[in-house]
């Protein structure tokens, strides 16, 4: 599993512990975690960074991989779809899941300053909120949380 974006860690260990559980996770499952699943994956892991689908796709041209829009939408709709990664709707954007094969409702820290996002591990939807969604006879099939402020290095970087 891995590691929250502001803590420190070992990066590599985060990107292969990340890659190794979807790929078990999707053995599992039956589905297949095709090469190009699994780059999307460690793009999305590299950076702890949210990405948009073009800068996928940029990322996988400069490989030499040619891809087209297409390649990295069904990429992406894999790895979301898997919870494997999330869609961060303030910024249209996708970042990989912190908590894969955990049933969570993400709640994100984005920075204002860096752009880097970290997941922090949520509850299902809290009872209020369930309670009131029952009350008007609404189902909540998914939350999800984005919160903006500073990371740690930033906050440390600004001025007091």
């Amino acid at each position: 599993m891995t590691r929250q974006a502001f803590e420190h860690h070992d990066h590599h260990a985060c990107i292969r512990d990340a890659v190794d559980t979807a790929a078990r996770l999707s053995a599992e499952r039956g589905v297949q975690f095709t090469a190009i699943r699994r780059r999307v994956l460690e793009l999305l892991l590299a950076e702890h960074r949210a990405m948009g689908a073009y800068d996928i796709l940029d990322a996988l041209r400069a490989e030499g991989r040619g891809a087209q829009p297409p390649v990295a939408y069904r990429a992406l709709d894999f790895l979301v779809r898997q919870g494997f990664a999330h869609r961060i709707e303030r910024l249209n954007a996708f970042a990989a899941c912190a908590h894969p094969g955990v049933d969570h409702s993400p709640a994100f820290l984005i920075c204002r300053a860096c752009a880097s996002v970290s997941e922090a591990r949520g509850a299902p939807a809290p009872e209020g909120l369930n309670a009131s969604a029952r009350a008007q006879g609404f189902v909540i099939e998914r939350t999800m949380v984005e919160a903006e402020g500073l990371c740690p290095n930033c906050v440390e970087g600004s001025p007091a």
